[in-house]
C-alpha cells in the first residue's frame, strides 16, 4: 500500500514514529494526484512546491500533534493565508486572504500539511465546478463540497474541509462512496468560513474511516484526540422514512430496508422512528431560512456584479431569498425550534436514527443532485454521518446516513462504525 492510501491515523504513527517523513507522504499524494487530477479534477489551487515546503519545515522541526504530517484539502470557500480563495466564482479569482480559517489554522498547529483548495459550486450553491466523479466521469461529484468528496475518494489526500448548509457534505459523500460528517451546529468555529446561512452553515469532514473523522474532528473542537471504544452495545436504532420517501430511487428504499433488517439480525434493536408531525415541513422551513439569509449576506455581489452570477444562482436562491418576507422567515425559524425541542423525545427510545443520504447513485450530467434528504437534518443542527455501505445498479455508491441527537457526536461516531462493520 502506498503513502497515499494510508489513514490520517497511519501517517501519523508512521511518521511520529520514524518510520516515513512528511515529506515522503506529501510526495506519494502528489504523485498521485499528478496522475489521477487530468481525470478528476478535483483541485482549485494546488502548488506541489507549496506543499512539499510544508512538510519540509515539519520534518525539520521533528513533526508532532495528532495530525503529523497528514495532507488535507481545504474547500475553496475556506480562507488560507497563502493560497488564493475564491469561492467558487470569478467574482473572487485570485483573492487573497490575510489569515487562516480556524479550522485550517487548528489542522497546521496540529501537525497537517495543507495540500490545496479543493474545488467548490459557486459560492457553494447549485452552480457546479470542474469536478468529476471519480468512480465516473460522466456522473457528478454532487455539490457543493465536491473537489473534497473527490480528492479523498480518489486517494489524493486522507481529509479534507468541506462545509454543509444544506447538504454539501452528505450527498457528495454518498456519490463518491467515502464517510462525511457534518457535526453537531456550533461545535467546529466557522471564523473564516464564507458565510452563506448563520443558521444552517457548519464545517464538514471527509475522510475513508470513522477514526480518521473522529480524529480530525477532535482537532478541530481543541480536545486530546481519544480512541474510539473498540466495542460498542449493540445499539437503537429509529429507521427513518422521511417525507421524501417517494423520491428515492426504488432501489435505494430497498437498499435501507435490507439494512434494517440486517442490522436487527445483527443484534440491533431497530424498530421505525415517528417523528414530530411539524418534521413534514422542515425541508420547506430550511429552504426559507438559508435562502433569505443568502440574499441578504450577498447583497454586495448582488448589487455590484450581478452579471457574473450564474443564472442558476439568480433564479433560483437569490429570487427566493428576495421574495421571502421577513415574517415568513421568522415563522420558518420557530418551526425548525419546535422540531428541535420534539426531537428531544425521539432520541430517549434511539442511540441513533438510520436514514437516507441521497436519491440513489450519483446522476449523469452536470449537476449537482438533490440535497433535500439531508437539509431537514442540516436544520436540526444535529450530528449526522454517511456510512459508505450501500452499491446501486450500476455500481457505484450511494449510502446511508445515521443522525444522533445533539452533542452526541461521538456516540454517532462508535455506532456508525459498528452498523458499517455489519453492513459492508
Amino acid at each position: 500500500m502506498k503513502p497515499n492510501e494510508w489513514t490520517a491515523v497511519e501517517i501519523a504513527s508512521a511518521i511520529q514514529s520514524g518510520r516515513t517523513t512528511c515529506e515522503a507522504v506529501t510526495r506519494a499524494c502528489l504523485e498521485h494526484i499528478a496522475e489521477r487530477e487530468p481525470k478528476v479534477q478535483a483541485w482549485e489551487f494546488l502548488d506541489p512546491e507549496l506543499a512539499i515546503a510544508q512538510a519540509r519545515a515539519l520534518d525539520k522541526r521533528g513533526a508532532s500533534g495528532p495530525l503529523s504530517g497528514v495532507p488535507f484539502g481545504v474547500k475553496d470557500i475556506i480562507d488560507t493565508f497563502d493560497m488564493p480563495t475564491a469561492y467558487g466564482s470569478p467574482i473572487y479569482a485570485g483573492h487573497r486572504p490575510q489569515r487562516d480559517a480556524a479550522c485550517v489554522a487548528m489542522g497546521r498547529k496540529a501537525g497537517g500539511v495543507v495540500m490545496g483548495k479543493t474545488v467548490t459550486a459557486e459560492f457553494a450553491v447549485n452552480y457546479p465546478g470542474k469536478t468529476r466523479n471519480p468512480f465516473d466521469a460522466t456522473r457528478t461529484p454532487g455539490g457543493s463540497s465536491s473537489g473534497s468528496a473527490a480528492a479523498v475518494a480518489d486517494f489524493m489526500v486522507p481529509l479534507a474541509l468541506a462545509t454543509q448548509t444544506t447538504g454539501s457534505t452528505i450527498k457528495p459523500g454518498s456519490f463518491c462512496g467515502v464517510f462525511a460528517y457534518r457535526p453537531t451546529f456550533g461545535d467546529v468555529r466557522c471564523s473564516g468560513v464564507m458565510e452563506s446561512s448563520s443558521s444552517c452553515d457548519a464545517v464538514g469532514f471527509y475522510a475513508r474511516t470513522v477514526e480518521d473523522i473522529a480524529l480530525h474532528r477532535d482537532v478541530l473542537v481543541g480536545i486530546d484526540p481519544e480512541p474510539l471504544p473498540e466495542q460498542v452495545a449493540a445499539p437503537r436504532i429509529g429507521f427513518v422514512r422521511p417525507p421524501q420517501w417517494s423520491k428515492l430511487e426504488p432501489y435505494t428504499q430497498q437498499l435501507l430496508e435490507d439494512a434494517a433488517r440486517r442490522l436487527a439480525r445483527a443484534g440491533a434493536k431497530v424498530s421505525d422512528a415517528v417523528l414530530p408531525v411539524e418534521f413534514r415541513h422542515a425541508e420547506e422551513a430550511h429552504r426559507t431560512v438559508s435562502c433569505r439569509e443568502f440574499a441578504l449576506n450577498f447583497t454586495q455581489e448582488i448589487e455590484h456584479h450581478w452579471d457574473a452570477l450564474s443564472e442558476d444562482l439568480r433564479n433560483g436562491k437569490i429570487r427566493l431569498g428576495r421574495e421571502c418576507s421577513f415574517e415568513r422567515y421568522r415563522e420558518a425559524r420557530a418551526l425548525a425550534e419546535r422540531c428541535r425541542r420534539g426531537l428531544v423525545s425521539v432520541f430517549e427510545d434511539y442511540d441513533v436514527l438510520l436514514a437516507p443520504s441521497a436519491v440513489g447513485e450519483a446522476p449523469v450530467g452536470w449537476n449537482t443532485g438533490d440535497s433535500t434528504l439531508a437539509s431537514s437534518w442540516t436544520l436540526m443542527h444535529t450530528p449526522t454521518m454517511n456510512i459508505p455501505v450501500f452499491k446501486g445498479p450500476n455500481g457505484l455508491p450511494v449510502g446511508a446516513q445515521v443522525i444522533a441527537a445533539n452533542g452526541n457526536d461521538r456516540k454517532l461516531f462508535a455506532v456508525a462504525r459498528w452498523m458499517y462493520q455489519r453492513l459492508i
